[in-house]
């Protein structure tokens, strides 16, 4: 069973004047009469039954137990200034919950959160990941989407698709490109990579995830006129991070969608052997909830943020 307390504004006083040594001050600071304070003095005393303070020509000194009390007393006021603080933020805090592939997740989006997170501070997100689940929902007529929302208790999806389904908005395009170790194409290599038709002495990295509209060799190869290489032949993924690992590896050349190799790219662990890209006929697209109820602010601040992401990839992208 816990104590019981004397009222805070005692305690307060008594603080107030044990850190300023003046009646004078300690009134001022809590902006009541000297005489209030004297008051409060007095009572907190009558309460503990002994003297807090001695006062002698116009000085204040604390008598023992008040010197002792006191670094308890300060570190109890500064406990209770946090948790109040934790109160009254609490009220202002949101908490969105953003789907997305994988791989969209670990090589573009999380690599980012850091600046919403410095942004937002009162912003708490969840990220939740499966390609399988998502693809389905994507392809369809758009009526899986909000059984999907609502199951999942999602606020934002960010997917890999056409657009076709309605409510839909175009995140950004993209491109692929190969992508390689830049051991590959240094001059120490046995065949380092400087045209495309040098490709057929290298291994091929088949990107072949489960979604619709990932890049292919074959597509790449044709565009480019390139004859002679064995597109058959290689090492095949599932998953475009193992595939971006093994190209950073060494162990081959992906055909990678760009904005999934950025990060790698910008980090000097992949490359671009020869700067030709082929446009993708699919896109990163946004879908949110049509009735987000309480997570309606977070979910807004959230895809303006994803906007403002997108431009200035889009801006970096055209200075290189």
């Amino acid at each position: 069973m816990s104590q019981q307390l004397p009222p805070l504004n005692a305690l307060r006083a008594f603080e107030a004047v044990a850190r300023h040594l003046s009646f004078t001050k300690a009134a001022v600071e809590l902006n009541v009469t000297r005489a209030a304070i004297s008051h409060q003095i007095k009572f907190l005393e009558d309460y503990l039954g002994f003297t807090l303070l001695e006062r002698k020509n116009r000085t204040i000194t604390l008598s023992q137990g008040a010197e002792e009390a006191l670094p308890k007393l300060r570190e109890g006021f500064d406990n209770l200034a946090e948790a109040v603080h934790l109160m009254r933020s609490e009220k202002h805090r949101q908490s969105i919950t953003v789907f997305t592939t994988p791989s969209f997740a670990s090589k573009w989006l999380i690599p980012r959160l850091h600046r919403f997170s410095l942004k937002h501070p009162d912003i708490d997100m969840q990220i939740n990941s499966n390609v399988h689940l998502m693809a389905a929902d994507l392809q369809g007529d758009g009526g899986g989407m909000d059984t999907f929302f609502r199951q999942n208790h999602v606020d934002v999806v960010i997917g890999f698709g056409a657009g076709q389904l309605a409510g839909a908005e175009k995140l950004f395009a993209v491109s692929a490109v190969p992508v390689c170790s830049p051991t590959l194409v240094s001059k120490t290599h046995h065949h380092p990579l400087k045209q495309p038709e040098d490709l057929a002495f290298h291994t091929l990295l088949h990107d072949e995830s489960d979604y619709i509209g990932h890049p292919s060799w074959i597509t790449w190869l044709k565009r480019q006129g390139v004859q002679g290489v064995n597109v058959n032949r290689g090492l095949h993924f599932n998953h475009v991070s193992l595939a971006l690992d093994a190209a950073v590896d060494g162990q081959g050349v992906l055909l990678a969608i760009k904005p999934l190799a950025q990060s790698d790219i910008d980090a000097g662990r992949l490359c671009i052997p020869f700067n030709l890209p082929i446009q993708l006929e699919h896109a990163y697209f946004i879908f949110r909830q049509k009735k987000n109820n309480n997570n309606q602010v977070g979910t807004n601040v959230f895809v303006e943020w994803l906007r403002e992401e997108a431009q200035l990839q889009s801006r970096e992208a055209s200075k290189g």
